[in-house]
């Protein structure tokens, strides 16, 4: 398979919105990704431009992400890049997605406490099984 796999250090831009399917649960919020650099001449950090993806998860992942984080939260994002091309009002527009397969809280922001989840622990289901705002 020749897939584009990349990791995304940013933040959480949107709520993880949370849907149920027969194949399992789904999950997509936005992401933002800005550029810091060392500005010599100034002695101080600067930020670059802000880039933004949809993240979008599946099963297990989704699940657990829809009860860990939320808006603002820092996040390292590994997964497959999707680019997607449309015309719209005679325009073309690009849009990149990135379909996780691994996120986790960027340690370098802040602290978390991992707990393992087990597949029938019916607190994870209850706290998922919310309806999306």
């Amino acid at each position: 398979m020749n897939d584009t796999l990349v990791t995304l250090v940013g933040n959480v831009a949107t709520q993880p919105e949370f849907r149920d399917s027969v194949t399992g649960g789904m999950v997509r919020f936005r992401f933002a990704v800005t550029a810091r650099r060392w500005d010599r001449g100034q002695q101080t950090w600067s930020d670059g431009p802000t880039s933004f993806y949809t993240v979008w998860a599946w099963r297990t992942l989704a699940a657990n992400l829809a009860g860990s984080v939320s808006v603002g939260e820092p996040l390292v994002v590994h997964g497959r890049l999707r680019v997607r091309e449309e015309d719209r009002d005679g325009q073309r527009r690009f849009s990149a997605d990135l379909e996780a397969v691994a996120v986790g809280h960027d340690l370098t922001r802040g602290t978390s406490a991992f707990k393992r989840v087990v597949k029938a622990d019916p607190a994870l289901v209850e706290r998922t099984k919310e309806p999306v705002p």
